[in-house]
């Protein structure tokens, strides 16, 4: 049987856990955090602990010996936790930045982070007899709860405003939560659950207040510290390691907050490895919000030591709209005070691109709250706050749910309309045949010439991501100048330096054939031009690109005004 304590962050009182707790005993503030005593039984030496995760399987339970549950027994677990650790290579070469990585909470049994919280709460609210809890959610929350108080027998009392999605309505219903739908924004929502609660005298999931939310998350910093560690030694990071390779805290945490949960408990973590000397460092946080909805970025930026509240949130990403944020804006800022950070507004549009970009580039489908971070991350290593050799880990919280409306429009499929077999099967044939050329109108021909194949595929995949391009490709100069005289394409897409022949000879090669003078160059390099090489080019291309410096809508920008209409 594990013990534990729980401390007041206003008056410092401690606790001793006996069942989960809704205030202070003290003063009946809300905010209580964990502690553990310094005994045998929690292995508080640092080897010794690392050492007993050899025993457990891979989920966040690994960790069981620092999170608030005495007995083992009452554990509802779904497999939750050990998320992979991503390295975002395309998005890393798009950016110049290489230690960019995902860690993809997507991959939980309810698709979300909030499947940690639930794991531990609703084992908490088991271990001490509740049946009955109620909790405010804009989705992912309800969800994972539902699911997780359906495995261990617990009613739900479900709160979500009017915006969340119907299918995500239904599907906690599916669970056999009781739903109540609340017209009106979060904070509305989440004071008529509590109301509720206290007429009918049932728990209340306190969220970030509560011990078990944060407890949960700081174990994503332990796994994103033990897989690192796991990356830096060149083993498999999905391979637990426990003791066999030192583990490594990034320089940055990246995650969009709406109440601030994830990030306070992601710090708590790195605070409590560095503390035990099992990594060197706590990263520096990095936090965003919608600006239709961010008084913490306000807030931060207008050095406030407590949020200024918005009361009529404007945003399209719900889950982030929390516009009374209350002591979590304080912890956060001493976070970033402490270890070093920012806290940032993101446009929803700029949002929704970084959601398509990370699509297309690096093949995960991600939630708006996720493309909101990305979309911070983009901005922060164009303002060179983030620096390129800095290793950055970015929270992906959530699967994409139906979204792609502000993307992609309604009109995103090809029709192929078959005719009646006429008993003919030669003609029968030749109508699929037209049809299929049909759903391929590709008439502008680029040609890529580009040596080093991940840039060239980098390329490749920008265009393609936008389906309107017949690519050719060449990795030297001499097969690059015989591929253009050869396709006489509508664009040329050039890097500088390449055996055999370089960028530059192409371009006056290019400039001496008569068929070939027009086509407009675009040149991708990797090289800092002087003033002489730059003189070379003038007037001679149509735009010139820094590798590791432009996004994809740069590319295509660029691309849209050399190609004729």
């Amino acid at each position: 049987m594990r013990e534990f304590s729980v401390i007041c962050r206003n008056c410092h009182t401690q606790t001793a856990y006996t069942q989960p707790l809704n205030a202070c005993p003290h003063c009946g503030e809300h905010w209580l955090d964990a502690i553990y005593p310094l005994t045998e039984t929690n292995l508080v030496n640092p080897a010794d602990w690392r050492a007993s995760l050899s025993q457990y399987g891979t989920n966040l339970w690994r960790y069981r010996q620092r999170l608030p549950l005495r007995d083992d027994a009452n554990i509802v677990s779904l497999g939750e936790g050990w998320t992979p650790l991503l390295r975002a290579h395309n998005l890393g070469l798009m950016l110049g930045h290489d230690n960019i990585y995902i860690k993809d909470e997507r991959q939980g049994p309810t698709g979300s982070f909030k499947d940690r919280q639930a794991t531990i709460a609703i084992s908490a609210l088991k271990e001490a007899g509740i049946t009955e809890a109620v909790v405010a959610s804009t989705g992912n929350v309800a969800i994972a709860f539902s699911a997780y108080a359906a495995r261990a027998g617990i009613k739900m009392w479900v709160f979500v405003t009017s915006s969340v999605p119907p299918d995500k309505m239904r599907e906690v219903a599916l669970y056999g939560s009781e739903v109540i739908k609340v017209a009106g924004t979060y904070d509305d929502c989440k004071k008529v659950a509590a109301d509720f609660a206290a007429s009918k005298n049932l728990f209340l999931d306190l969220g970030i207040k509560g011990i078990a939310a944060k407890e949960a998350m700081k174990t994503l910093a332990y796994e994103i510290a033990e897989q690192l560690g796991n990356i830096a030694a060149g083993v498999d990071a999905s391979l637990p390691s426990g003791d066999r390779y030192p583990w490594q805290a990034p320089d940055w945490y990246l995650q969009a907050v709406s109440g601030g949960l994830g990030p306070v408990g992601v710090m708590k973590g790195f605070a409590e490895l560095a503390s035990a000397g099992i990594v060197d460092k706590v990263p520096k946080l990095a936090c965003f919000q919608s600006s239709g909805c961010a008084p913490m970025a306000n807030s931060f930026h207008k050095g406030l030591q407590v949020a200024e509240n918005v009361d009529n949130p404007i945003t399209e990403i719900t889950t982030l709209a929390t516009g009374v944020p209350g002591v979590a804006y304080e912890v956060l800022r001493e976070l970033i005070e402490r270890y070093g950070g920012t806290i940032e507004a993101i446009d929803d549009a700029d949002a929704f691109q970084a959601l398509q970009v990370v699509a297309q580039m690096d093949g995960l489908s991600i939630e708006p709250a996720t493309a909101v971070t990305f979309a911070g991350l983009f901005k922060l290593i164009r303002e060179g706050v983030i620096k390129p050799h800095e290793t950055v880990v970015v929270n992906c919280s959530g699967h994409t749910f139906p979204v792609e409306k502000h993307i992609i429009g309604e009109h995103f499929t090809r029709d192929i309309i078959l005719e009646e077999a006429t008993g003919h099967s030669a003609a029968r044939q030749e109508g699929l045949l037209t049809a299929l050329e049909d759903i391929d109108p590709r008439v502008q021909r680029i040609a890529i010439v580009e040596d080093n194949p991940d840039a060239a595929r980098l390329i490749r995949r920008i265009l393609q991501a936008q389906g309107d391009y017949l690519i050719e490709e060449a990795n030297n100069g001499l097969d690059g100048l015989a591929l253009i005289k050869q396709k006489r394409p509508n664009l040329v897409i050039l890097d500088l330096m390449m055996p055999g022949l370089d960028g530059f000879a192409i371009v006056e090669a290019m400039k001496k054939e008569r068929h070939l003078q027009d086509v407009p160059i675009i040149v991708i390099t990797a090289k800092e031009l002087s003033p002489i090489e730059r003189e070379r080019l003038d007037g001679k291309i149509k735009a010139l690109l820094q590798k590791g410096s432009f996004m994809d809508s740069d590319l295509l920008s660029d691309i849209r005004q050399a190609l004729p209409e």
